[in-house]
């Protein structure tokens, strides 16, 4: 599976953001879908996930209520839209695709990451 991640950028605290990252290669629904970020000097963390279908969707507590992953099957398509986003939320994101065997703590594909950055 091939990923591209996009729709970062830079937006004041307080705003919004929604990343897209398009999937090609083998059956989207196949994988179980996610987004990391990984800010400066810090770990990579996964941030939101949603499995195959759409139907559970999983998140980080320091985003739960203002962050909404979803996906489009049909469009091979998976988002995450940000709101009120403060500063602590700059990083780079990563799209991530996981098998469904196996785990986020090893996903089998990465998109290249988009950097969101949060001025106060």
């Amino acid at each position: 599976v091939q990923l591209q991640a996009y729709g970062g950028g830079v937006v004041q605290a307080g705003g919004s953001l929604r990343l897209s990252c398009a999937a090609s290669g083998r059956p989207f629904t196949n994988y179980g879908m996610g987004w990391f970020r990984q800010a400066p000097g810090k770990e990579r963390e996964l941030v939101a996930a949603i499995n195959w279908s759409g139907r559970s969707e999983n998140y980080v507590d320091s985003v739960k209520g203002r962050f909404t992953i979803s996906r489009d099957n049909a469009k091979n398509a998976m988002y995450l839209q940000m709101n009120s986003l403060i500063p602590e939320d700059t990083a780079v994101y990563y799209c991530a695709a996981v098998s469904r065997v196996g785990s986020w703590s090893r996903p089998d594909y990465w998109g290249q990451g988009t950097l969101v950055t949060v001025s106060s």
